[in-house]
């Protein structure tokens, strides 16, 4: 059974799967940090200061705090605001790794176009094979 498990834990896919979820990881720190450090101080500069993390309604009469994390220690709170704010984040760093999958894509298919041409030995050999598949 260890040698099953050996045998799986070591395929290619499987190794290429760990390395994509750790630099995704990683990439996903990045992304956060572009969203939260740099476009959404500016998105909330542009709006007069407009900060939605700090909104909620609260289910409970014992609530009446003015912040999120006052009125959470309060009672029940429905922070409709934080969650906007993560859906915002979300749809932005979905975005961002849209694009940067597009640009990997691009650089991708130039690259496929870049195979040399045939030499005449390997056109001659390809028509020989044709024609051997036609019969």
């Amino acid at each position: 059974m260890l040698e099953e498990f050996k045998k799986f834990a070591l395929r290619g896919n499987v190794v290429d799967l760990a390395i994509g979820v750790i630099i995704g990881a990683a990439f996903g720190g990045i992304v956060q940090s572009l969203v939260g450090d740099i476009i959404m101080p500016v998105i909330g500069a542009l709006t007069g200061g407009l900060d939605f993390s700090n909104y909620f309604i609260s289910l409970s009469s014992k609530v009446t705090a003015a912040s999120l994390v006052d009125a959470k220690r309060q009672g029940a709170v429905l922070a409709w605001g934080n969650f906007l704010t993560i859906v915002i984040n979300f749809i932005i760093i979905a975005f961002v790794l849209f694009l940067a999958i597009r640009a990997l894509t691009r650089l991708i298919s130039k690259e496929a176009e870049k195979v040399p041409p045939l030499s005449k030995q390997e056109q001659l050999l390809t028509e020989i094979r044709d024609l051997l598949k036609q019969r």
